[in-house]
């Protein structure tokens, strides 16, 4: 007996209207969660930036006496709330997508698990978001919570080039070949994107901006992590700058030369963002672009380097 015939008869009817491939809907779907995701990284930054990480004092309720923010709570309730129902917004978009693969479960088992993966890391977050409000916002719980986020991005990133069959095993479209050097290349930017993202968290840990003016530092020397920061930094641009040259060069053309074209762009903002903070006090408002940066490099990172992948050599 198959398992749509085990399934109560409403619940056939219902399945049976579900996507038989992936269309539109699917699609917007994905584009919509990396959206998200990405969002869910300036609402954290405005939480941390705005010292309303302790907002909500307590976890899963806002307060010991009610679920959400207060008038009396005030502007910090507001932004701390309101980051948590962010969570469930992606989690609403992370189930649907997989009610939409339902009848894909099977044929595209690549989308199906991101998805999964996704809507089961969702509630992840939130337990750690629980745990850096009771901890009193311990800066290596805050970094841990950041970085998951930044996992979910490049999660969100890959489900979008399947869903529209730019890589993967159900490509939809013939990549341009690509010089053989340039695969290692994006795959090891994307590694030195991470690693920056890593010592970035160190460096924000040691920096002035906790969440809240009692939040604890983790007491390391943040000028020396900042230069540390900034290797891998370099090397990202010499990757990306590499990366450019060789697309020129060799006249190469469509999703590869695009990607390779936004991540120079983007590490390049990320420099300039960078070191304007460094050398005018770290103001909040150019620490929350640098996040926002942050979750951008790491998307076209790792875009660039799934395209070099699925890329064949010359």
């Amino acid at each position: 007996m198959s398992t749509a015939s085990r399934l109560p008869k409403t619940v056939q009817r219902f399945t049976a209207k579900l996507p038989t491939e992936v269309n539109r809907t699917i699609r917007r779907l994905a584009v919509l969660s990396l959206i998200g995701q990405t969002v869910l990284v300036v609402t954290g930054g405005a939480v941390r930036l705005t010292a309303s990480g302790l907002g909500c004092p307590t976890w899963p309720r806002c307060t010991s006496n009610s679920l959400v923010n207060t008038p009396e709570m005030g502007i910090h309730g507001f932004i701390e709330f309101g980051n948590r129902l962010l969570t469930f917004a992606l989690a609403a978009v992370a189930a649907l997508m997989l009610v939409y693969l339902w009848n894909l479960r099977k044929q595209r088992r690549d989308l199906f698990l991101l998805a999964l993966g996704l809507l089961a890391s969702i509630p992840a977050q939130a337990v750690i978001g629980g745990i850096t409000v009771l901890s009193g916002l311990n800066p290596w719980v805050v970094g841990l919570h950041f970085l998951v986020s930044m996992a979910l991005v490049v999660f969100a990133t890959l489900l979008v080039n399947r869903a529209y069959g730019r890589t993967g095993r159900f490509m939809n479209r013939t990549l341009e070949p690509l010089p053989q050097v340039l695969r290692p290349v994006m795959l090891a930017v994307a590694g030195f994107s991470a690693i920056a993202v890593m010592l970035g968290v160190v460096v924000t840990g040691a920096g002035p901006h906790a969440g809240d003016a009692d939040a604890p530092r983790n007491d390391l020397d943040w000028d020396l992590f900042s230069h540390i920061h900034a290797i891998p930094a370099y090397l990202i641009t010499a990757g990306s700058l590499f990366a450019v040259y060789m697309v020129f060069r060799h006249r190469i053309a469509g999703p590869f030369r695009t990607a390779a074209c936004l991540m120079l762009g983007v590490t390049v903002l990320q420099a300039v963002i960078g070191f304007t903070q460094y050398y005018n006090g770290i103001p909040a408002l150019l620490v929350g672009a640098h996040m926002l940066g942050a979750a951008l490099l790491m998307s076209s990172s790792t875009n660039a380097a799934d395209l070099a992948k699925a890329s064949p050599a010359r």
